[in-house]
């Protein structure tokens, strides 16, 4: 009778070699480009606006991002609209480190740029006018 060896759980050597040792991990640059565009997103003066194509609604959408360059020197791109009249140099001051921070801590990855173009500002949402 022959048994078989359970591949999924780590042999005591394998626990014992160094981190390098054990292999490799490779994030995929689409998931640093959700992570840098959800910490863009969280900053309270960043808003969503309305996606259109030719005139036609397709939903809305928050910061997009474009990430290059190698895991310890990040660039990264930002385009976002914010919410009018917010203080413009300390918003993107804050969400350059929130996505600085954010890649590090969840991705350990080092950003050597964050470049923020705001394409939009858009006004509060007032309330209806009663005539």
């Amino acid at each position: 009778m022959t048994g078989t060896l359970d591949s999924t759980k780590p042999s005591v050597e394998d626990e014992r070699a160094e981190p390098a040792q054990r292999g490799r991990l490779r994030i995929d640059r689409s998931v640093l480009r959700k992570i840098a565009e959800h910490a863009a997103d969280l900053e309270a003066d960043c808003v969503r606006v309305k996606r259109r194509v030719a005139g036609i609604g397709m939903g809305e959408h928050g910061a997009a991002a474009h990430v290059t360059g190698p895991d310890q020197q990040l660039h990264v791109h930002l385009d976002l609209a914010l919410r009018y009249p917010a203080p413009v140099t300390s918003t993107v001051r804050s969400i350059r480190e929130r996505v600085r921070g954010e890649l590090d801590r969840v991705a350990g990855c080092r950003v050597a740029s964050v470049d923020v173009r705001v394409t939009a500002l858009v006004p509060h949402a007032s309330a209806p006018r009663v005539e």
